[in-house]
C-alpha cells in the first residue's frame, strides 16, 4: 500500500516516537518536497533530524501543477500537493486537518490520519495499545477531541 503523508501525521508521530510505524505499515511512504521542507526547516521540530535523513521517505512532486494551484485556494501548499499526488499515485493520503480530509473525501482520495495509522498499527499487532499513545499525543500538545479519542479507543477495543 502506498501512503502520501502530510506534515501533521509526521509531526504527531514524531512527538510520540512512532515514525517507524510508517515504513512498517506501508509499502511505500511518499511526501512532496513542500511537506519535507515544512517538517525539517527548524531542527528543533519533533522528528526534523530523523525525517531529513529518512531513507524510507520518498520525495515526489505532483505533476499536475494546475490542480495543486487550484487546491491552494483552500489548503496550504503541502496539503494541496499531498491530495494531488495521492490522486496521481492512486494512494492513500495521510492528513489530519479537517479541511484537507473533507477535500480528500470530495475528490475521492482514500485517507487516514495519525489516529487511523495508530489503529492500523494495533490491528496489525505492531503496537499493543492505542490509548497510551493517544494520551502521549495529548500530553505533547496535539489536540484530539474527546469524541475522536473515545471513538479511537472503542475501535481499538480499549474502552
Amino acid at each position: 500500500m502506498r501512503l502520501v503523508v502530510n506534515s501533521g501525521p509526521l509531526i504527531s508521530l514524531a512527538r510520540i516516537g512512532q515514525l517507524a510505524l510508517l515504513p512498517t505499515l506501508f509499502g511505500e511512504v511518499v511526501s512532496p518536497r513542500a511537506v519535507l521542507d515544512e517538517v525539517t526547516r527548524d531542527p528543533t521540530l519533533p522528528g526534523a533530524e530523523v525525517l531529513a535523513k529518512a531513507e524510507w521517505l520518498k520525495i515526489i512532486e505532483a505533476s499536475d501543477r494546475d490542480a495543486v494551484e487550484r487546491l491552494s485556494a483552500w489548503l496550504d501548499a503541502g496539503e494541496s500537493e499531498v491530495l494531488v499526488l495521492a490522486q496521481e499515485l492512486k494512494a492513500t493520503a495521510a492528513i489530519d486537518e479537517r479541511r484537507g480530509r473533507n477535500l480528500a473525501a470530495a475528490l475521492g482520495v482514500p485517507q487516514t490520519g495519525t489516529v487511523g495509522i495508530l489503529l492500523l498499527a494495533k490491528s496489525h499487532g505492531v503496537i499493543p495499545a492505542v490509548m497510551p499513545l493517544l494520551d502521549q499525543l495529548g500530553a505533547s500538545g496535539v489536540h484530539l477531541s474527546s469524541r475522536l479519542y473515545e471513538q479511537a479507543c472503542r475501535l481499538a477495543g480499549e474502552l
